[in-house]
């Protein structure tokens, strides 16, 4: 059993990318969601259950919190949680792209501190400890040094650029790209491949959490779209959007935001 909980969620990610690989261009049975909550494919739930079962046996005083697992209030009673995602980007999973990912997180007392997100399909693993630095397949990786949006390149979905979410004038001339996965969107800041990502509808922990924790560890600012800190393992498990950026650009942005 791994001694800390790093090695464990590295472990654990790696043999979801094993079940995933087994899934991915094999046309795996899809079910919608209740509710318009989106799709659900055999291989979020045979990576879950997999997760479920062995996090929990080798933290078996931790609690659960996934998007593929009916939420159970227990958890609020442990002091530290498991937060899963078993597929961010469930769509591109299902269109055979290669950029979903496994996002995995430790949080303790509304802070994440252990977090691996992995890319099975690009060999991409990033990782971090709430007391050390943020990597790429064990190399460090340090977020953009962009001061301003004009010119920025930014991750984000169309929608965010409506009027009504940006003070008179609307978005800074930022350049607008999109990836389907939430971590990976959080990954990608921290490894400075993309100045800042940016999403303003409510936001589930699991698909954050791990790349919340990756993208501050390398020097990015991590909040809500309100500039709040993002706490973790809450009962309602949601945030209220997220920004992630250099400082300085995270000023930038959030000031140009409209007031909520």
């Amino acid at each position: 059993m791994p001694a800390n909980d790093l090695a464990l969620l590295t472990d654990a990610a790696k043999a979801a990318g094993e079940i995933a690989r087994r899934f991915w261009r094999q046309r795996p049975e899809i079910w919608d969601k209740p509710g318009g909550a989106g799709p659900v494919t055999e291989a979020d739930l045979a990576v879950n259950a997999m997760l479920h079962a062995e996090l929990g046996a080798a933290r078996p005083d931790y609690g659960w919190l996934s998007e593929e697992t009916p939420d159970d209030p227990a958890r609020l009673g442990h002091q530290r949680s498991f937060i899963v995602d078993p597929i961010d980007g469930t769509r591109a999973f299902i269109d055979g792209d290669t950029s979903f990912a496994h996002s995995l997180a430790v949080a303790e007392a509304g802070e994440i501190t252990a977090a691996v997100v992995y890319l099975p399909m690009k060999n991409a693993l990033y990782a971090a400890t709430r007391d050390g630095v943020a990597t790429l397949n064990d190399r460090p990786i340090r977020a953009s040094a962009r001061t301003k949006s004009r010119g920025a390149t930014l991750l984000t979905s169309k929608p965010s650029l409506a009027p009504e979410h940006w003070k008179p004038g609307g978005p800074p001339p930022f350049r607008r790209e999109f990836r389907a996965s939430l971590a990976w969107r959080l990954c990608l800041v921290a490894e400075g491949r993309f100045d800042a990502m940016l999403t303003l509808r409510p936001t589930w922990e699991w698909d954050i959490a791990a790349g919340d924790l990756i993208a501050r560890q390398a020097g990015a600012r991590v909040t809500d779209r309100a500039g709040r800190a993002i706490g973790y393992n809450a009962p309602e498990p949601l945030a209220a959007g997220v920004i992630a950026a250099p400082e300085p650009l995270w000023r930038d942005l959030r000031g140009a935001l409209a007031d909520v």
